[in-house]
């Protein structure tokens, strides 16, 4: 329920707001003035206000103007009797959201609070997302963005799906730091990029003598995350003996360090993350389903950038501003071309692609603007080999062996570049995983 604050120094238009707007579901507070009005919203939280231009003590202009000079971006409706071009122009210029004149319709106000609200609620979402690296203001980035408060708050564990490169991480240390943990260890574990052989015992720790080479104690990652949150990514590649020993952490809330003869009992919220599909894993056998009921208590999917283009111009400012400041170059934007090839771009490694497409961009363009012929669109043409891929064989044959080592050359080669080089990530964007990848590499001698 919306807080609305009424500024006017007219009692009886106060009382007729008042009982107006209690009729329409909201929480009502008065000030006379402006000064009794900022004491107030210093106190107390608001959620827009509604305050007449002639006032005593303080008029309204030099209460918008001491409001914004104070940080607070509440929107500010402005009432006044005196209707005129130079007050609306003021009016915005200081800050207003718009002005109503007097006499004014109901059904006008009504509208306009709430779109002021609405345009507000958008803002603070936006603003939200972006503290924690999370860009969009698309309706898909919205639900996200309202969904985390309230994950946040529970104990459950999550489920984060999403192809690579759609900022599983990004969300999941918002979880995190807006939680009651957040003041405790976040600890991230990529269960794709550790051996299956090394993974127990980075999960669990060992004690010394369990194995050849174990010379100390070593404390494991959930140990290390006690009272906080541990991060799973990729737990689709967690290998089943390890996903029995993981089920007793879920369940029981205790870990056996290996050569431990005692389990040590551990206090951590599980957020896990995949780009596969764990209920067709789970048909097929390969991942438990007791373990995915269990880590999959609320689930929350982030959508791919093709599905949300809306958000591409946002996240171009947002990197441009990024690796320029980084770089020390002076880049005024993007080309309206440039920005359209982007748009029309289907991005299969969504906004890590995008990302690392900016950072060349930035770091390869000599002008202040971003042009189509700096963007590194290797891909571009993928969507038609995917649809419809068609290979003429010829009259005298080929060599099948060479032409598909040829095919997976270039695909491994086009991965580490996408990737910036990172051998994990190129295989997330190959739907491989990073044992299959590393062997394909070395085959052909790339690694």
């Amino acid at each position: 329920m919306a807080t609305i604050l009424i500024v006017d120094d007219d009692k009886s238009l106060q009382e007729f707001l008042e009982i107006f707007l209690t009729k329409e579901g909201f929480e009502v507070a008065v000030a006379g003035d402006g000064e009794e009005a900022l004491s107030y919203l210093l106190r107390k939280p608001a959620d827009l206000v509604l305050a007449d231009i002639r006032m005593p003590k303080m008029d309204g202009l030099t209460f918008l103007k001491t409001l914004r000079e104070k940080g607070l971006k509440l929107p500010v409706i402005m009432i006044t009797a005196y209707a005129s071009l130079d007050t609306a122009v003021q009016a915005k210029r200081e800050g207003a959201f718009d002005y109503v004149s007097k006499p004014f319709k109901l059904d006008e106000l009504r509208k306009l609070i709430r779109k002021a609200l609405e345009k507000h609620a958008e803002v603070n979402l936006l603003e939200e997302g972006t503290s924690f690296g999370i860009i969009g203001k698309s309706p898909a980035m919205h639900r996200v963005f309202e969904m985390l408060p309230r994950i946040a708050k529970a104990p459950s564990n999550v489920l984060i799906t999403g192809e690579s490169g759609t900022g599983k991480e990004l969300v999941a240390r918002a979880i995190h730091l807006l939680s009651p943990r957040k003041d405790k260890p976040f600890v991230v574990v990529n269960c794709g990029g550790i051996p299956p052989n090394l993974l127990e015992s980075e999960l669990f720790g060992y004690k010394a003598g369990a194995f050849t080479g174990a010379n100390r104690d070593k404390e494991g990652l959930f140990q290390k995350a006690h009272q906080g949150t541990i991060f799973l990514d990729e737990i689709g590649e967690i290998p089943p003996e390890v996903q029995v020993k993981l089920l007793r952490v879920v369940q029981e809330k205790v870990i056996m360090p290996l050569g431990a003869t005692r389990e040590v009992k551990v206090d951590v919220r599980i957020i896990s993350a995949t780009n596969r599909d764990l209920e067709k894993e789970v048909l097929a056998g390969n991942f438990r389903e007791d373990l995915y009921y269990r880590l999959n208590v609320i689930s929350l999917h982030l959508p791919p950038l093709r599905e949300r283009k809306e958000d591409i111009p946002l996240l171009v400012e947002y990197f441009l501003k990024k690796y320029a400041q980084k770089m020390g170059k002076e880049i005024e934007g993007i080309s309206d071309f440039a920005l359209k090839a982007l748009l029309e771009y289907d991005f299969p490694g969504n906004v890590r692609e995008l990302e690392n497409i900016i950072e060349r961009s930035v770091a390869l363009e000599t002008g202040p603007l971003i042009l189509p012929e700096s963007l590194a669109l290797s891909r571009r043409k993928e969507k038609e080999f995917q649809k419809d891929f068609e290979v003429k064989l010829p009259p005298e044959g080929l060599d099948l062996e060479e032409f598909l080592a040829r095919i997976e050359i270039s695909l491994l080669r086009q991965a580490l570049t996408l990737s910036g080089g990172n051998k994990t990530e190129a295989a997330k964007l190959l739907k491989l995983n990073f044992r299959s990848f590393r062997y394909r590499l070395a085959k052909y001698g790339l690694s």
